[in-house]
């Protein structure tokens, strides 16, 4: 690991976990379970936190509903202990790809055309 990697590591939480982290997941922490993604699942002792380790861009909504309800307490078991059962009507999770190249545009939208290419489009210009 160089330099630069670890100053980041130390001062920024969206280049994965913080030293600190590292230290309190490291002394206090137990591994309770991984998702698909590899984003890992953390307790401490008595239970009291629940914190994740992300793998990758740290983003809340790459969490499925299965962990997030555990993070939240909406249920005590992880969904490796007690998986919940799904419809067939269900789609599979999907983080939120708002803001990305793949976000949703639909037909007609300047993201998916670049106006100089549409018909109806005239650029103003000041004169």
């Amino acid at each position: 690991m160089g330099i630069l990697t670890s100053l980041l590591r130390s001062a920024t939480w969206w280049n994965g976990q913080t030293l600190n982290t590292q230290l309190f997941t490291w002394r206090k922490g137990t591994k309770v379970g991984e998702d698909a993604q590899g984003n890992i699942y953390y307790r401490n002792a008595d239970d009291s936190k629940r914190w994740v380790i992300f793998n990758g861009e740290a983003e809340a909504s790459r969490i499925s509903p299965d962990w997030h309800g555990w993070l939240h307490r909406t249920w005590d078991e992880t969904p490796e202990d007690k998986p919940l059962v799904h419809k067939a009507w269900e789609k599979p999770h999907q983080e939120n790809l708002t803001g990305t190249p793949l976000a949703y545009a639909p037909a007609g939208s300047i993201r998916r055309e670049h106006p100089k290419d549409r018909g109806d489009y005239e650029a103003w210009s000041p004169e």
